[in-house]
């Protein structure tokens, strides 16, 4: 058994919602992405755009994001977060992209949500993939290399150790916002063991509803959880 470790959210946000968020952060304040880089060296590898942390836009869309995330179960049961960093916005347009590199290990930030450990990275697309050419998010794990570009409204959540890069957005502009999670689980193998467990588990409910193995399972997973969670 074994699956990459990547997390494909569908529909968190709504048409309307997607809507909503491009209006308000397009009309925002965009600075140079490089001003934002966690450390001088990512300067020379990062080459985009991106909304003022301070900007009202960003920090009202950012609200209705994690509302949204809050009210997703597959999120929740996976991911399993403590803390989110304050959602951020970019953009990439006439070639730019972000070369490869793996994020900050520890995040300081404004409080309440920061200093943050980021076990896991995350990018909720805003842009439909036919509006825009190349900027591709490519991510390497010890399952191979995953080229994923989503529909707007749609999100990717993955280790945040691992390598990966944006390819040149080479017609039109790619938006998305992009995040960083604690988990109540540091492991990603123990996280991974956790979500295969958990589907185990919805497949014996529909498979064969009541069976005695189910709360033996579940009993198991719960175990798991309190023997490897951190709070």
């Amino acid at each position: 058994m074994g699956m990459p470790m990547l997390l494909h959210i569908r529909d968190v946000l709504k048409p309307d919602q997607i809507a909503e968020c491009r209006r308000m952060i397009d009309r925002a304040e965009w600075v140079d992405g490089r001003r934002t880089a966690n450390f001088a060296e990512f300067s020379d590898v990062k080459n985009n755009q991106e909304v003022s942390q301070t900007d009202p836009a960003a920090l009202q869309m950012g609200t209705m994001i994690l509302a949204a995330l809050s009210n997703n179960p597959l999120f929740v049961q996976r991911a399993l977060p403590i803390k989110i960093c304050p959602p951020l916005f970019n953009r990439y347009t006439g070639g730019e992209n972000y070369a490869t590199h793996t994020d900050s290990g520890l995040l300081q930030q404004r409080p309440p949500n920061l200093p943050l450990r980021s076990d896991l990275s995350a990018t909720l697309f805003l842009t439909a993939p036919a509006d825009y050419d190349g900027g591709e998010l490519v991510i390497e794990d010890n399952f191979g290399r995953h080229s994923i570009k989503l529909p707007a409204g749609d999100m990717i959540v993955y280790p945040a150790s691992s390598l990966h890069h944006v390819e040149p957005v080479t017609r039109g502009a790619r938006v998305s916002s992009f995040f960083w999670i604690q988990s109540a689980i540091r492991s990603d193998a123990q996280r991974m063991l956790l979500t295969e467990l958990q589907s185990s588990i919805d497949h014996m409910r529909h498979a064969v509803p009541g069976n005695p193995g189910i709360m033996e399972l579940m009993g198991v997973y719960s175990n798991l959880l309190r023997l490897w969670s951190e709070t």
